[in-house]
Order: C-alpha cells, then structure tokens, then sequence
C-alpha cells in the first residue's frame, strides 16, 4: 500500500511519488503508525525514509485515507525525511 496525493494521481503525469506502507513500526520519526481505523486491515507504518516514484498505471485499488490529524503528522515526517524547515 501507498499514501499518494489524490490531485497528481488525478493529473496528466504518468508517475507520482509514493510513501510506501509496511506491517513494521520501528518507532521511527519518519515513521506514521495506522491501521484499521484508516481502512487497514492491521497495523502498519507509513515510511517517508523510502519515499518511490511509481507509474500511475500500479495504483489499481483504494483501500482507504487519513485523517487531519494523521496527515499532519505525515506533513512532519516527510519533512524530517526530507529535511525541509518546520516553517
């Protein structure tokens, strides 16, 4: 599974980059735990350390979303992952 912006995967671009989701949790700070209350059927991590280019044509079943708050903490996980300014 990946988290993936609605608005590129629904764009003229062939590819879009990816946060892949594993069934791991290594409590990192590039790390968000979610599960099923994000329509996973267990826990799970999204891993922005291994963020992947993918072509659109491999994103074939929606298997759910995020909430505010789990987006916001995405937000801050890829910026540590990518070391952007907090601003």
């Amino acid at each position: 599974m990946i988290v993936g912006r609605q608005i590129v995967i629904d764009s003229r671009l062939s590819t879009v980059i990816c946060a892949p989701i594993y069934s791991s949790y290594d409590g990192l700070s590039t790390q968000v735990p979610v599960g099923v209350e994000e329509g996973l059927k267990h826990e799970s991590s999204v891993h922005c350390d291994e963020l992947v280019s993918l072509h659109k044509s491999r994103l074939t079943h929606y298997i759910g979303a995020l909430s505010s708050n789990k987006m916001q903490m995405l937000d801050n996980c890829l910026r540590i992952s990518l070391h952007l300014d907090q601003d």
